[in-house]
């Protein structure tokens, strides 16, 4: 389906080389949020194409226009239209296409499900999809920042920053992640992140991903990569037990971007090398008198090398013939750097849909009366 959410919901529309693509928010909340067509350009242009030389020539300016659901600069509470502009299409440059579906990408797919296809381009599995995405983002990042004082910087990441040296068979091994990253994610500001056309905030690691980039590039070829986002001062208790817990909402959100492979949360597949007894995440009181975790482990996003590419490749056609395809085209060598505002959108849709769920609980619960027979082990503590 084209939408995500239960009470804050979003949902796109569009094709790579149809008249505009976009989306539909419902359930923002209303009075006080302050919004702007500025404020979601912003975000829209983080992951617009023609960034730099790390990313497609596709030469999008992905104005937003604002459709419903906001006046003099405030949300109104219902349905909020936003609409971009295709403006750069080039269908010619896909008439190799006709004949051949593209290595793992999705056209065959698409065309063994619905029985058709977009004529040129990616369709509606292409990565323009993903405005509809970015756009929402913006609404959540003013109301959960206001709110709850939640942000979510993410940025690119290398396995080898990431990484601790986990041996196998080593009892004695220390944390699955390395201090140096550790405190790259506590420190880390979006800023920071956007100084880089990688939007990896580590220059020594920036500029190697840069080369590894260009060389894919050059070779008429393409790579891929992991976003690192992290959500800080989430509240407790959100996600629905048990399908619908946080972390399931979460990869549910983030496999459902275009090229992700792999999720990870928490100290994610390293967790799985460590003993329990280094792993565990001991409480500690926060000066709210709150408890909190010691480490909060942070997780990515992993996404695979983009699938067109313009070194030729053997294949075959639709019809079973054996053949050759060089696709032409304007491709990215990489997505991740552009997928850094994406990733971010879809967490704070799942944190913003999230919290407006546990809203509701605790309203609907303040509306009855006390308890005042449970047994002390049904209750939290009164704080010292």
């Amino acid at each position: 389906m084209s939408t995500f959410g239960t009470l804050f919901r979003v949902t796109t529309y569009g094709e790579s080389h149809c008249a505009s693509v976009g989306a539909i928010i419902d359930g923002c909340p209303p009075s006080g949020l302050e919004l702007s067509a500025q404020d979601v350009q912003i975000q829209l242009s983080r992951r617009r194409p023609g960034q730099s030389n790390l990313t497609t020539p596709r030469d999008e300016k992905d104005l937003v226009h604002l459709q419903s659901g906001i006046e003099h600069g405030v949300t109104l509470g219902t349905p909020i239209g936003l609409l971009v502009k295709n403006e750069d299409q080039r269908p010619k440059d896909y008439s190799e296409t006709d004949l051949y579906p593209r290595p793992s990408h999705a056209d065959y797919t698409y065309l063994q499900k619905y029985g058709v296809k977009a004529s040129s381009g990616g369709g509606r599995s292409s990565a323009r999809e993903t405005i509809g995405r970015q756009a929402h983002g913006i609404e959540i990042v003013a109301f959960v920042s206001s709110v709850g004082k939640v942000h979510l910087p993410s940025s690119v990441s290398s396995q080898s920053l990431a990484g601790n040296g986990v041996e196998e068979d080593n009892d004695e091994t220390e944390d699955a992640l390395s201090p140096e990253f550790r405190t790259l994610l506590a420190t880390v500001t979006r800023a920071e992140v956007d100084k880089f056309t990688t939007r990896c905030p580590h220059p020594e690691t920036s500029d190697r991903m840069t080369k590894r980039i260009i060389r894919a590039k050059d070779a008429q070829d393409s790579i891929g990569g992991t976003v690192t986002c992290v959500i800080r001062n989430v509240p407790a208790g959100l996600g629905e037990p048990v399908f619908d817990k946080f972390e399931a909402k979460l990869a549910h959100a983030m496999l459902s971007i275009p090229a992700t492979k792999a999720f990870e949360i928490g100290s994610g597949f390293r967790g799985t090398e460590v003993p329990g007894s280094k792993h565990n995440d001991p409480f500690v009181c926060r000066d709210d008198g709150n408890l909190g975790t010691t480490t909060n482990w942070s997780g990515g996003d992993r996404f695979k090398s983009p699938a067109t590419i313009s070194q030729a490749q053997e294949t075959s056609q639709y019809d079973g013939t054996h053949g050759t395809l060089a696709a032409r085209g304007r491709h990215d060598p990489c997505v991740v750097p552009r997928a850094v505002p994406i990733v971010e959108a879809m967490a704070a849709l799942v944190v913003m849909d999230e919290l407006l769920i546990q809203g509701a609980r605790k309203s609907a619960a303040s509306l009855l009366p006390p308890i005042t027979t449970l047994p002390p082990t049904m209750i939290l503590p009164a704080r010292k």
